[in-house]
């Protein structure tokens, strides 16, 4: 077999150098660094729920008796130690068929609690898990430690319910309230004792909305990374009313009084 030429390998060399994947149907996608580490994003429905206005059948505020009362997921996402994150690192189609076992869970667990429908990397319009958490948006960057996207799933619901930080702060006595509010460094240090690292809290004013706990590779508990948070000194865990979907004109309410520990 003849040698390459100079220029056939000039010519790979400069195909190496762009860092490109191409993708199935020949468009090119960048290829990005290996993420640093995951972080478990966990959304407080008493927050979320009462900026609903209309319901819709995959608004998880929407079920009625059977909506959320404890933290649920919002996303499992490989961010960087500089505060950026990868996404959408190659081109692969969704395909809820690979989950079909884990729906359950995924419905009560990891519920979307918005009507409309996010966009995808490639795909336009796509379902919420599709947009959070499949290989368009997130698991493409998951790579070395995931590949597919059932052990992706699997492995964010395990650790969501091995690191229950609802029942973390209920044992702490930080309950859902519409009349208490809480020292922030309290809710944190809570956390901190049984998770044995610190979270990263995200309010909407003296809400707490979001909870992430942040994790090596190997879901080995860390440090988050914020330096600086969006919340108060004294933060509360709102409750909701949650309507069914023919209760939609009414929007979602807070209700006075306290639900009884999770």
């Amino acid at each position: 077999m003849a040698s390459l030429s100079a220029q056939s390998i000039l010519c790979i060399a400069l195909i190496s150098a762009t860092c490109l994947i191409i993708g199935v149907n020949g468009s090119a996608v960048e290829r990005q660094r290996e993420f640093d580490y995951f972080a478990l994003a966990l959304q407080w429905p008493g927050t979320i729920c009462h900026q609903t206005r209309h319901c819709c059948s995959s608004n998880g505020c929407c079920r009625g008796s059977d909506s959320p009362t404890e933290f649920t997921i919002h996303g499992l996402w490989p961010d960087y130690n500089d505060g950026s994150w990868p996404s959408c690192c190659a081109r692969s189609q969704f395909d809820i068929k690979e989950i079909s076992t884990l729906m359950g869970a995924l419905q009560k667990y990891w519920p979307s609690l918005y009507c409309s429908r996010p966009s995808t990397c490639f795909s336009g319009k796509g379902i919420f898990w599709a947009h959070e958490v499949d290989f368009e948006t997130h698991g493409t960057c998951s790579s070395p430690v995931f590949h597919d996207e059932y052990s992706y799933f699997l492995t964010a619901l395990n650790v969501y319910f091995k690191y229950n930080v609802t029942k973390m702060l209920n044992e702490a006595g930080y309950v859902p309230s519409n009349s208490e509010r809480y020292p922030l460094g309290g809710l944190v240090s809570a956390i901190e004792n049984s998770f044995q690292a610190t979270p990263e809290v995200i309010c909407s004013k003296h809400d707490v909305k979001e909870i992430r706990l942040c994790f090596y590779k190997d879901f080995k508990p860390r440090n988050c990374l914020a330096s600086k948070t969006s919340c108060p000194k004294y933060v509360s865990l709102p409750t909701y009313v949650a309507l069914g979907r023919n209760e939609s004109d009414m929007g979602i309410e807070r209700i006075s009084g306290d639900f009884e520990a999770l």
